[in-house]
């Protein structure tokens, strides 16, 4: 038997990241052999009976999917107004983990998406304090003026969350075209960078994310990838603990 932390159990069944999983457990959703636990940083047995909602969970094999996301697809696992999903483009035969999108690409957006069922690399991806990097291609209506990059590249764009802080910002082809990386994560916040300067993006792609890339993968293409490979890249972008409890 392998003793393993409630949380990271919940979050290795799929079900959410283990910060989620804490909520779950103070909310007294969780019970462990018949018994509901509320006390976080519980240590269980990997073969006790763990319920939530009195739902049977348990450890899934993780599968991580890489993504070219294609338009006009929305990035969630249902849509109330029935528009189409990306988990529509996941093979059935995969269908029967619980996969999820890990972080959002808005409906008009393309590029790189990672699905998993892992709650533990969803974190690592998502979560403010590992400062992950994003890079996108951005299309503009318009050519951008150099004291307008300088504007961005100094930080001296504001929005309603605050001061928006770029890694870096270069022009490509006759000065419609710009690479931007940035590790902020606030919604749409690359088209509202360049509203803020009057410019509309015509179109947006993300070319990169923590270390994944889209490179060869077309679009509307999945590629399955192992947890070995998932850990490689997490490793080169500073974002993968090497002592973990979970191989």
């Amino acid at each position: 038997m392998k003793k393993i932390r409630l949380n990271h159990y919940i979050s290795l069944s799929g079900i959410s990241s283990r910060r989620k999983a804490d909520k779950l457990i103070k909310l007294g959703l969780v019970e462990v052999n018949g018994k509901i636990i509320t006390k976080l940083g519980t240590v269980i047995n990997n073969n006790d009976l763990v319920k939530l909602n009195g739902e049977k969970i348990q450890i899934e094999e993780k599968v991580y999917l890489l993504i070219n996301k294609p338009k006009g697809f929305v990035t969630t696992t249902k849509d109330q107004l029935n528009r189409k999903t990306v988990m529509s483009l996941i093979p059935n035969h995969l269908k029967k983990y619980k996969l999820f999108p890990v972080g959002r690409l808005d409906r008009n957006t393309t590029g790189m998406l990672l699905i998993t069922n892992d709650g533990t690399i969803t974190e690592k991806l998502t979560h403010p304090k590992y400062h992950v990097q994003k890079i996108y291609c951005v299309l503009l209506n318009k050519q951008i003026s150099s004291d307008e990059l300088e504007k961005i590249r100094k930080g001296e764009i504001y929005l309603k969350e605050g001061r928006v802080k770029v890694n870096f910002i270069r022009v490509k082809r006759n000065k419609k075209k710009i690479e931007i990386g940035l590790c902020v994560g606030w919604n749409r916040i690359v088209k509202r960078i360049f509203k803020k300067l009057n410019y509309k993006v015509i179109h947006l792609d993300r070319i990169n994310f923590g270390g994944f890339t889209k490179k060869f993968i077309k679009r509307g293409i999945w590629m399955q990838v192992s947890h070995k490979k998932i850990k490689e890249i997490l490793e080169k972008n500073f974002l993968y603990e090497k002592k973990n409890n979970y191989n």
